[in-house]
């Protein structure tokens, strides 16, 4: 959305980053070629709270952080929740448009104006989730920022599993980037450890754009914010797949900006957008499940960034490589693995049994258990 999914783009084009680390000191190769229905929960549901423990079974329900005889999830929930994500989604992407200009969206003065309204709505958005939790009475023992993911708690393997499954799953593309890429493993290294690098990277708003501040800002307005909301009325399950649809329909916005600039055919930008939706609607189903999983916030924004850099996997261009056979046997053994590690590496009980947003559940899920 903010962001944009072509690694070509990012401070790790190889050809960009050799000729601005002149500027610093030699560098270390001579030249490198890039690797191109909601249902509201019936009146006899309860919220479970950890401090109370009691199932709709028993006639109690929780609100205001206890357990009251009689009480009952409030009417409308469903519709409050979906009508709050639908005014965060508008309000992120109509941020992007307070700024009138006639330069592309990767022009460096749009880029930085869209970052101070961008940020300005996410640091705004837990109010959504504060004011969302005061109408509808939802409560549980978990802090407010806790339910969307800022908390300390597993915080180390928030960090390490999921960006490693991720990992796993483009282990094709990395295995083909590898091959292409004429650095050594030790150059790689001398790199990442190069202040001078970090600093060219800083310091171009394209590699800001994609790999901090989209995934930081869409990871905690379409993610941390918006599940809390979904989960009561929705559940688990279903909330992971509602969550997507306001992430993928957010990008539809690019159209504007294709259309506007007259970036193709009218029949082009329409598959393009087409396409967009359905990648990000099922990443974004990934990364909420991640977050229902963990807990934390860190995972998706990690996740969300490594995928930015790596863009959709170029099958085409395996399919026609030299060593195609050991690349698309990558592909293959990275989905699989991805499959074999998916639960054990997002086990609740790695990050803090139970996850705060899962407390919020109305009713028991196997997504939240082990």
């Amino acid at each position: 959305m903010l962001g944009s999914s072509s690694s070509l783009h990012s401070c790790f084009n190889f050809n960009w980053l050799l000729t601005r680390r002149d500027k610093c000191r030699p560098p270390l190769v001579s030249s490198v070629s890039s690797a191109s229905l909601l249902t509201a929960p019936s009146a006899a549901q309860c919220i479970i709270i950890p401090s109370c423990k009691l199932s709709s079974a028993s006639g109690m329900s929780c609100v205001q952080n206890r357990c009251s005889p009689g009480s009952a999830v409030p009417d409308g929930l469903c519709w409050v929740s979906v009508l709050s994500c639908l005014l965060l989604a508008c309000s992120y992407v109509g941020s992007l448009y307070v700024w009138r200009s006639e330069l592309p969206r990767d022009h460096p003065t749009v880029i930085k104006r869209r970052f101070t309204s961008v940020l300005v709505v996410s640091g705004l958005s837990p109010l959504f989730v504060w004011a969302w939790r005061e109408l509808t009475a939802v409560r549980t023992s978990a802090s407010l920022l806790a339910l969307m993911g800022i908390r300390f708690e597993g915080i180390i393997p928030a960090i390490v599993f999921p960006l490693l499954l991720t990992m796993v799953l483009f282990l094709g593309p990395l295995m083909q980037l590898a091959i292409d890429c004429p650095w050594t493993f030790t150059d790689g290294v001398k790199v990442a450890l190069d202040p001078c690098f970090w600093s060219l990277c800083l310091s171009d708003m394209r590699w800001l754009r994609n790999q901090v501040v989209a995934p930081l800002t869409e990871e905690l307005v379409f993610r941390a914010c918006m599940l809390p909301m979904l989960v009561p009325c929705a559940g688990p399950a279903t909330a992971i797949f509602t969550c997507p649809l306001f992430f993928g329909v957010a990008h539809f916005h690019h159209v504007i900006e294709l259309l506007r600039f007259r970036q193709g055919t009218l029949a082009g930008i329409f598959l393009s957008a087409v396409f967009q939706f359905s990648y990000t609607a099922v990443f974004g189903a990934y990364t909420a499940f991640i977050f229902l999983r963990t807990g934390h916030l860190v995972g998706p924004v990690l996740c969300h960034s490594f995928c930015n850099y790596m863009g959709f996997p170029a099958i085409s261009t395996a399919l026609e490589h030299p060593q195609r056979l050991t690349i698309l046997s990558s592909y293959l053994l990275g989905v699989v693995l991805f499959l074999f590690f998916l639960f054990p590496f997002t086990d609740p009980s790695l990050y803090g049994f139970p996850t705060p947003v899962c407390t919020l559940a109305s009713s028991t899920s196997s997504l939240c258990f082990s």
